[in-house]
């Protein structure tokens, strides 16, 4: 119920002034991991600690999922960004956030996997994927009758120059550090914000005011304290543009992070219950 309840909640928030995001390279020293992190690139921002389901049917990231599950090591869950290609393929923005796979299951040709976000990371250098899309005139002739081919046959189509056999984009990454705690009054904002959005969705489904009041509790205790962590998880609930989740996602310190929640979710502190 209470999933349910946030699942709608977007739609209460006041609109925020967009804003170009700007890549900035991190102000702190790096924990630089020499092997190539496997990117799953797509229109998605992951948080620190934040659970989701993916369902795997490309081609590429079936193989890199094999990888990642027979290895048993994460792999990294990064926005697209279409104005920086890498062999025709979206290219990835910079910053990202490690994916711990939780749960696996395997239905015909398709991957369902339950995630949780670990370090956030910041993309060095980018490994560009053995192959061009399926829209580049060198793989129509793999195409037959809309349905793509698999891994194997994408395998034996590898030009001679490749240097490489991996299908889906990699990069050599940063590990950030998560800097500053919330102090009290912070954490108080927090808890603030998480009323309010509870109790005004709560009331659009016409659930009980005590209901709402045990949910608020609940979620206040398990996930605010004076960690970094607390503001990704209640971002987590109410914020859903991908731009403003990117933005939150960069910020280098606590303080950053809650001034840009603040920005996109402004007007629901002080809205009386």
């Amino acid at each position: 119920m209470v999933t349910q309840l946030f699942l709608g909640t977007h739609q209460h928030l006041c609109p925020a002034t967009m804003r170009t995001h700007v890549q900035m390279l991190p102000k702190r020293p790096l924990d630089m991991d020499e092997e190539a992190l496997p990117l799953f690139v797509l229109p998605m921002v992951l948080f620190p600690g934040e659970v989701q389901e993916l369902r795997v049917f490309e081609p590429r990231y079936r193989q890199m999922l094999d990888t990642c599950i027979l290895d048993e090591r994460p792999f990294g869950l990064v926005m697209n960004d279409p104005f920086e290609p890498t062999n025709g393929w979206d290219g990835p923005r910079r910053h990202g956030c490690e994916a711990i796979i939780l749960n696996h299951e395997t239905r015909g040709v398709n991957h369902f996997i339950t995630i949780t976000g670990g370090r956030r990371f910041f993309v060095e250098e980018v490994v560009e994927p053995a192959l061009p899309p399926f829209s580049d005139p060198s793989m129509s002739v793999l195409v037959e009758e809309g349905i793509a081919p698999d891994v194997d046959t994408l395998l034996q189509h590898l030009p001679d120059e490749a240097t490489h056999s991996k299908l889906y984009i990699s990069a050599k990454v940063s590990y950030l550090e998560e800097v500053g705690e919330l102090g009290e009054d912070d954490q108080a904002y927090l808890r603030t914000l998480t009323s309010n959005i509870v109790h005004r969705a709560g009331r659009g489904m016409n659930v009980d005011a005590n209901v709402l009041d045990g949910w608020v509790a609940s979620i206040c205790e398990e996930q605010i304290n004076e960690r970094k962590e607390s503001i990704y998880n209640i971002a987590a609930l109410c914020l859903n543009d991908l731009e403003a989740r990117q933005q939150l996602l960069a910020c280098s310190s606590a303080a950053e992070a809650l001034h840009e929640l603040q920005t996109h979710v402004f007007g629901f502190v002080d809205e009386a219950e």
